[in-house]
């Protein structure tokens, strides 16, 4: 197959104008301008017109779960008083309410041009009864040993055998810690010893909230009170941060994918200079829901950090479109368009040690790909996709067409 479009973004260098991707079974053999493309290959030629085609989008942090709870929880007065509505929220719900709220994500993310995602699952076992994901996925089991230990192998050997196929096609395991506050230190060691063993993702929270920062440097506030209640060991907090504690006690470096890090202290960016260097998610529109801290994007990335975007959960947003995070993005941190979109594609393909084969329309990488419509300049390609606000008219993913114009 050939898909023809009026502009192909690549990601890899200037868009190209009456462009065109070849393909055969999942992946892209051949991009180039359309008449040298058609010359070089054989096969139908699918021409979407007025578009501009580019890589689909990567998801590097969200919470399908929650996705039922939409605008059920207003904005709280800290992020613990978000925990307890949270939690009691999720009371509330029946295994199969958590499957249609997954479902359900699945389908919105996909409307909104997302290909690839990275999803932590608080409720593994629940991954059989959910309809397979036309997207592909990152199944992150959601540890957490606050009030009961967690055996990180059997939950390991049950998603493989509920996912036996996992490196073949795009459904993938990954292993998820939840934070310093609720996840002690042999979990995160044993989970971080089998994803390297077994070459998984492993991602986690961390320095997300000021009631995080208060409770492990001041040892105090609410978040230490609500943790303390509820049996958590505290000797750990007092002295100094989350992000100090962790990299203290664990080998944080290139394989971690940590979602937030909202809330640093000078002392944390020195630690952060000298550290490893390990890659960031930003959740923007969570971030603002939050009014956390303004995050360090060019600071961060300045200092070689990795920076991708996710949508984090429903429960602190008003949907899963990463075009809505990128304009937040733009309009807080003065970014490029080009950037934004390096951030929901190549950024995020490299979080997932898939750089060679996600993020970009190149020869070679798989056949995950998106249109929006497009009747400007060429040199606005970039602008255009960003400013894009609705449901993507196409969409291609592991080869396959999901959504047709």
């Amino acid at each position: 197959m050939i898909v023809r479009a009026r502009v192909v973004l690549t990601t890899d260098g200037r868009p190209l104008v009456d462009g065109a991707v070849a393909i055969v079974g999942n992946r892209i053999t051949d991009v180039g301008a359309f008449t040298a493309v058609a010359k070089r290959n054989t096969g139908d030629v699918l021409d979407l017109g007025d578009v501009i085609l580019l890589p689909g989008l990567i998801n590097a942090h969200c919470h399908l779960d929650y996705t039922a709870l939409r605008g059920s929880i207003p904005i709280q007065d800290s992020f613990t008083a978000w925990i307890r509505a949270i939690n009691e929220r999720k009371a509330a719900m029946s295994a199969q309410d958590f499957i249609a709220s997954i479902e359900e994500g699945f389908d919105e993310a996909a409307r909104f041009g997302t290909t690839t995602i990275v999803n932590l699952e608080a409720f593994p076992e629940l991954i059989p009864r959910v309809r397979r994901p036309a997207l592909r996925t990152w199944w992150c089991a959601e540890l957490i040993d606050v009030r009961e230990k967690v055996c990180v192998r059997e939950v390991y050997e049950s998603l493989k055998r509920i996912l036996p196929g996992n490196h073949d096609g795009w459904e993938h395991i990954g292993l998820a810690p939840h934070a310093p506050y609720t996840a002690s230190t042999q979990l995160y060691a044993d989970a971080d010893a089998i994803a390297r063993s077994e070459d998984l993702i492993f991602t986690t929270h961390l320095s997300e909230s000021r009631g995080e920062l208060q409770m492990f440097r001041d040892a105090t506030g609410p978040l230490f009170q609500l943790l303390k209640e509820i049996g958590r060991p505290m000797e750990d907090c007092g002295g100094r941060s989350s992000l100090a504690c962790l990299l203290a006690r664990q080998p944080v470096d290139e394989r971690w994918l940590v979602a937030h890090l909202n809330e640093l202290s000078e002392d944390d960016f020195a630690l952060l200079a000298r550290a490893k260097k390990f890659h960031i998610v930003h959740c923007p529109r969570s971030h603002q829901f939050f009014n956390h801290t303004p995050f360090a994007f060019k600071r961060l990335s300045a200092l070689g950090f990795n920076i991708c975007l996710g949508t984090d959960s429903l429960a602190s947003n008003s949907d899963l479109s990463l075009f809505a995070e990128m304009r937040e993005a733009i309009s807080v941190h003065d970014l490029s368009p080009a950037e934004v979109l390096a951030a929901t594609t190549v950024n995020g393909a490299r979080a997932l040690r898939r750089e060679g084969e996600l993020g970009r329309l190149r020869a070679g990488f798989h056949a995950d790909m998106i249109a929006v419509p497009f009747r400007g300049s060429p040199k606005g390609a970039a602008e255009a996709v960003v400013a894009f606000d609705g449901a993507v008219p196409w969409m291609m993913v592991h080869g396959r067409v999901l959504r047709t114009i």
